[in-house]
């Protein structure tokens, strides 16, 4: 085990100054970022960065409709940074943009082993294994396995949340845990990649969300980035609120969002394009991976697939891994045995704690980025910087509860 640990930001103030102070706090990180996001876009679908950023603005107007702060935070940071506006979007929109179909139709038109004769063979409500089959690369799509283990379901009777972040391995230099303090909103910490505005994490009023990709592809409506949703349900301070946030507004694409609070409540909402889907704990334990588990999408249930087929692995090895917190009688003794759990290693290099697979290019390698563990009882806060099996937890610097509308 290792004592790395990832870089911590924090943030505050009017939406414009807290993107100044991350775009200057995170320079160097965003600059790495957006050089791997150049050189993996380029090797997946023959696009420049230009055409990248280009496809990008077509998000700016809708974030500005509804979250205006939102873009002020954006711009910010592209002003610290050095960067430009539609850089610093495009980082929060780089799932939006493989799953849009007009950005489809271009990587189409620019593969010339594409078995395709022109952009009419990429069709409306075709899923991802369809473009993967074309272009012979896997998707860039998240492949998370996220948990929550209410009160009936720890033998210290606390609720915990978390879960392991899988990713592009060529971003890990990228991570980093950010605090925003933005009063009257509760105070937000999230585990980011350099230059994103929302990702996963929770918040001051005790509510945590965990984030996983879903896949598939659904039309050509413009709906909001992942990261916008996301930061807007970190930002409400009752579970009522960021329900409802994930009820009413539509996403660009379809993502899984696990909800937990405080109190003992949990809830999974697989949301989409089109219908949503829910589920709840079962004996206090929830678990979800990167496979539709409530209901598969008409738009995608003739063909459907998963996309990430180790989330059929993954889902029941962590339930097994993390029933057993109902031996442990401390805090010490959960977060050890939920650190057991995210290790699993069944299906290697794939598999609950994801390795980088040799056979692969370097630039498509893919890890477990992070495993996050959050005590919702006490706000404590941990996270492993890299694979679980590889790193203790790092207790972040914060405490949730020193923020807004903390649970007395």
């Amino acid at each position: 085990m290792t004592a790395a640990t990832i870089p911590t930001v924090e943030i505050s103030g009017p939406p414009a100054e807290r993107g100044r102070q991350y775009g200057e706090a995170a320079r160097d990180s965003i600059g790495r970022a957006l050089a791997y996001y150049e050189e993996a876009f380029g090797e997946s679908s023959g696009l420049t960065w230009d055409q990248v950023t280009a496809r990008a603005e077509r998000w700016l107007e809708p974030v500005r409709g509804y979250a205006p702060g939102l873009v002020e935070e954006m711009a910010g940071i592209a002003e610290g940074a050095g960067v430009g506006l539609l850089d610093v979007l495009a980082l929060n929109a780089r799932g939006e943009i493989i799953y849009d179909q007009t950005f489809a139709r271009m990587r189409a038109r620019t593969d010339p082993a594409a078995d395709v004769t022109d952009a009419g063979d990429v069709t409306d409500g075709a899923d991802a294994t369809d473009i993967a089959d074309v272009t012979g690369d896997r998707e860039m799509t998240d492949g998370c396995t996220s948990f929550a283990v209410l009160g009936e379901a720890s033998g210290d009777g606390h609720v915990y949340c978390g879960q392991n972040w899988d990713w592009r391995a060529g971003v890990a230099d990228t991570v980093l845990l950010l605090r925003i303090v933005q009063p009257p909103h509760p105070t937000v910490v999230m585990q980011v990649e350099a230059g994103q505005i929302g990702r996963q994490g929770a918040n001051s009023a005790g509510i945590a969300l965990n984030a996983n990709g879903l896949g598939g592809r659904f039309d050509d409506a413009v709906g909001l980035p992942q990261t916008v949703i996301r930061r807007r349900v970190l930002d409400t301070a009752s579970i009522s609120d960021a329900v409802d946030v994930l009820c009413r507004t539509r996403g660009h694409i379809a993502s899984n969002a696990l909800l937990t609070c405080r109190e003992g409540f949990a809830l999974d909402l697989e949301t989409t394009p089109g219908a949503h889907g829910w589920m709840y704990p079962a004996q206090g334990l929830l678990v979800h991976g990167n496979h539709y588990q409530t209901t598969v999408p008409v738009q995608l249930a003739a063909r459907y697939r998963p996309e990430s087929s180790d989330s059929l692995i993954r889902v029941p090895r962590a339930e097994a891994g993390l029933r057993r917190l109902r031996e442990a009688t401390a805090p010490e003794a959960s977060r050890k045995l939920i650190h057991q759990a995210m290790s699993d290693h069944l299906g290697h290099p794939e598999g609950l704690c994801t390795h980088p697979d040799p056979r692969q290019p370097e630039v498509k390698w893919w890890t477990t980025l992070l495993s996050s563990c959050v005590d919702l009882t006490t706000g404590d806060y941990h996270v492993t910087p890299g694979t679980p099996c590889d790193h203790e937890y790092q207790h972040l610097p914060w405490n949730l509860y020193d923020g807004p509308h903390a649970p007395h």
